[in-house]
């Protein structure tokens, strides 16, 4: 059950960092509301194991950058994580598309601040 609360909390905030940054698309070769909500849970299935399979490598390898930056790499972290699930769902017809890399680091923004927000109002059951 927590698996599904996370995948429709960063299918929410893939959804809004698409629907406030420009150059940031969703692709969907269903016009139905039904397709693209499919099509946003897949992305964000993508986007969850790139989070816990390829961050944490990347975080551990740039942390001499983060602490430097005094955390400021972490939204380039997070860009990449973005813009990697858009690399990732490229190959299909349908997906994540991000034209840029401000508009990666614009959606990573979006996107850490979305989980958070909903992190923080959705109970984890660890009580």
């Amino acid at each position: 059950m927590q698996l599904l609360i996370r995948l429709i909390i960063n299918g929410v905030a893939i959804w809004l960092a698409a629907a406030w940054v420009d150059k940031i698309n969703i692709i969907s070769p269903d016009d139905g509301t039904t397709g693209k909500i499919i099509t946003v849970l897949v992305i964000a299935a993508i986007f969850t194991v790139v989070n816990a399979l390829v961050k944490p490598v990347i975080k551990l390898l740039s942390l001499p950058l983060v602490i430097v930056t005094l955390g400021l790499f972490l939204l380039v972290i997070n860009a990449l994580m973005l813009w990697l699930t858009a690399k990732i769902t490229e190959t299909t017809e349908y997906g994540l598309r991000v034209d840029g890399f401000w508009a990666a680091v614009w959606g990573g923004l979006i996107v850490s601040v979305v989980n958070w927000v909903l992190g923080v109002l959705v109970p984890d059951g660890d009580d």
